[in-house]
């Protein structure tokens, strides 16, 4: 199970009424850690997509080549890492 932490931020001007204006009764959120916990979430999200998406080009890469692009190994050679480009 991973720890807890805390976080002090300090924000002013516009930034500090977006956020107020998304907190309390007139807001989506009841507190600001409500708030900041649910932005680092949809952050840790779009980074996991922006991975997978780059894994899914690779693949579609490796899919789409020509067969003439492949050679055949056997074990030994992959175990020696002569398989490498």
């Amino acid at each position: 199970m991973s720890k807890s932490q805390t976080l002090n931020v300090r924000i002013s001007g516009p930034l500090s009424e977006f956020v107020s204006a998304n907190v309390g009764q007139d807001g989506a959120y009841e507190n600001v850690s409500e708030y900041v916990r649910d932005l680092i979430r949809r952050d840790h999200e779009r980074v996991e997509r922006e991975r997978f998406e780059r894994l899914r080009a690779e693949l579609t890469r490796a899919f789409d080549a020509p067969d003439a692009d492949y050679r055949t190994l056997d074990a030994q050679a992959v175990i020696a890492g002569s398989g490498r480009a």
